[in-house]
């Protein structure tokens, strides 16, 4: 498991070079082994920190600075969710940087649903692109992640990407 340090300058300065030069060492990695289990394996999470002021209720994803950062991120690495330890909640984390949810006291994090869908379609897009770039065409793992954000995608549908 690989954490990714985020701090307040970085966050500030929407600097994500402590994540590309995690990213790109882990890129580097499955270039030169296409066999590599770091790919089927969560192996990415992120510890953020970011001082608030006592008192603040604000979850991180509710913070725009943070959700900013996040939101660069995610443009220069749309496929990055995929080697996330999304089954420790990494996923759904991430997700709540980037779709816009409320918290509850009784159900916790809510997504918006349409804004959820959209996430959950670009991140099929964007991943099995990356995958067959990379001569994976098992979407297994891409299934189960979308499973984990409560998204049923049938197999068949992966035929027509």
């Amino acid at each position: 498991m690989t954490t990714i340090n985020l701090n307040l300058a970085c966050i500030e300065a929407i600097d994500i070079t402590p994540a590309k030069l995690v990213i790109d060492k882990i890129l580097e990695q499955l270039a030169s082994n296409s066999d590599d289990p770091a790919i089927s394996e969560p192996q990415l999470q992120f510890e953020i920190l970011y001082p608030r002021e006592l008192g603040d209720p604000r979850e991180l994803s509710e913070i725009p600075e943070v959700r900013l950062w996040f939101v660069r991120l995610d443009a220069l690495y749309p496929w990055l969710p995929y080697i996330l330890d999304w089954r420790s909640g990494e996923l759904t984390r991430y997700a709540a940087m980037l779709v816009p949810h409320q918290f509850s006291s009784t159900d916790g994090i809510v997504f918006n649903p349409e804004a959820l869908e959209l996430f959950v379609m670009h991140k099929v897009f964007s991943i099995s692109l990356w995958l067959k770039q990379r001569g994976i065409f098992n979407t297994a793992k891409l299934q189960q992640m979308t499973q984990s954000l409560g998204y049923e995608i049938d197999r068949e549908f992966f035929n027509l990407l």
